[in-house]
């Protein structure tokens, strides 16, 4: 299994992008992990990994606990299968792209800035891996 993690946008808050980037630098330990901007004027994300779970992040997408997404990681890892996280821009996403996900997710009901977004979502990735793994820091 292999986790992907593509934005819409460029990160401008460099303390945010740090903190998303240490908790995958933590992930990297177990699993490969990538990061990093997606434009919207390309083709779809998805095309690359055809054979991955597409995961488009939105305010109205269903709300999972914790876990909820350790059960969606562990489920991946049981099958092999790659796991592609998408998050929009201040536009959202495009909704052709959103169409084509396996699952829409929300992470919140508030709206968030894309950089907060990525925070929250890799500290939740690497929560499930480290829970996975029976490592402490999800006590």
């Amino acid at each position: 299994m292999r986790i992907f993690l593509y934005y819409i946008g460029r990160p401008r808050d460099r303390h945010a992008n740090a903190i998303a980037e240490e908790f995958l630098k933590r992930c990297r330990r177990w699993t490969t992990v990538e990061m990093r901007e997606v434009d919207v004027r390309r083709p779809e994300p998805w095309s690359k990994l055809p054979g991955a779970t597409r995961i488009a992040l939105d305010p109205g997408g269903r709300l999972l606990d914790s876990a909820e997404f350790l059960s969606l990681i562990r489920q991946a890892e049981m099958e092999g299968r790659d796991l592609v996280f998408l998050i929009g821009g201040a536009e959202g996403l495009p909704e052709a792209w959103r169409e084509a996900a396996n699952l829409v997710l929300s992470l919140t009901p508030l709206t968030l800035a894309h950089e907060l977004a990525r925070v929250i979502l890799a500290e939740q990735i690497y929560r499930a891996l480290a829970t996975l793994r029976g490592h402490p820091y999800p006590r």
